[in-house]
């Protein structure tokens, strides 16, 4: 079974979607105020309900304490976008239930007492919520959610009190992001209630050119407005995105088609590359095969090489600790490996 990143996701330049749901349990403190011992029991407890999980879904589960985990393995885990940074530095006990698609995550104790995530390739928040609401009502159907009928759902974070849901796009922009007027673009979204991120870096250091857009509010508005209002700037982005490149295919197609083909080459038969000299070739390539310049024979889905090529990934795939320079040659050794010929 192929891990939810794995998955090829053709057209268009909307690479994935994600649905969050932050909840936390009526007879305890929240997580900041939670003694460890409060904590380990809480943990035990959630553990135990939700081992059936997988019968109400079909779906195998596994689950591990952060604290058990290596921290190489917990960093694996933030760059398959399962951990967020703040996890990796709480001390709390902590625990992770997981698909084995690692499209369905449960967290345990981390930011709130349960943050439920549901990951799916391209744009798919509304089927992504469902699958995230059936979650809620079983976990709700065995433990008491703090509510209040005013506010709603009561979170660590006042941003997330209301409906508890973050609804996120992550959008490849390359060409739009190298506009005079893109950083202007971003500070407007915050009056329609969004926020617009570099997912590996902000302004030309996000190499990779992936934004992530999301909703900053949840209060006042239904996880269905929520969803729309980012689907309908994702879409908007999308489009906008490719009509500039259309305009620059029009008139400059073989130049375009080279520096694809460059970039698959350099991809193909380096000995090393630099996180960021990957990052940019492989944007190179996403856009490539968005646009129809470059067709492989077999499917391929640039965004798992990103995710592959990142430190802690590409470190467990090591049998011994590797520094800078072994790290370059191992992330041109895995792209020589997984990037397939061309068609």
């Amino acid at each position: 079974m192929l891990k939810w990143f794995e998955q090829v996701q053709e057209g268009g330049n909307i690479v994935c979607s994600k649905i969050r749901l932050a909840r936390n349990l009526s007879e305890y403190v929240f997580p900041s105020r939670l003694s460890d011992e409060d904590g380990r029991q809480m943990l035990a407890r959630l553990q135990e309900e939700l081992e059936d999980l997988g019968d109400k879904d079909g779906r195998e589960y596994g689950s591990a304490y952060l604290d058990q985990l290596s921290e190489l393995d917990k960093r694996a885990l933030k760059e398959r976008l399962i951990l967020s940074a703040s996890l990796l530095e709480r001390k709390a006990p902590m625990s992770v239930l997981i698909t084995k698609e690692e499209d369905i995550s449960l967290i345990l104790n981390g930011l709130d007492h349960i943050r439920i995530q549901v990951w799916s390739p391209g744009l798919r928040l509304a089927e992504s919520l469902k699958i995230a609401d059936r979650l809620d009502d079983h976990v709700n159907s065995r433990f008491s959610y703090a509510f209040d009928d005013r506010y709603g759902y009561l979170t660590s974070f006042p941003t997330n009190v209301g409906t508890g849901l973050r609804a996120t796009a992550i959008v490849h922009l390359p060409t739009l992001s190298m506009g005079k007027k893109f950083p202007s673009m971003l500070n407007d979204m915050g009056r329609i209630g969004v926020s617009i991120r570099g997912v590996y870096g902000e302004g030309r250091e996000n190499y990779g050119s992936l934004y992530e857009i999301s909703n900053q509010k949840t209060m006042g508005r239904t996880e269905k407005e929520l969803t729309d209002l980012v689907a309908k700037v994702a879409t908007q982005l999308d489009d906008q995105e490719r009509q500039i490149r259309e305009m620059g295919l029009a008139s400059h197609r073989p130049q375009l088609e080279d520096e694809v083909y460059k970039s698959y080459g350099v991809l193909k038969y380096a000995r090393r590359l630099s996180m960021k000299d990957a990052m940019t070739f492989l944007s190179q390539i996403m856009s490539g095969m968005t646009d129809g310049l470059v067709k492989f024979d077999e499917p391929c889905s640039v965004f798992r090489l990103m995710l592959g090529i990142q430190t802690a990934n590409l470190q467990k795939l090591s049998d011994r600790p590797l520094d800078k320079g072994e790290l370059d040659g191992a992330r041109a050794a895995y792209l020589r490996g997984e990037l397939p010929e061309l068609a």
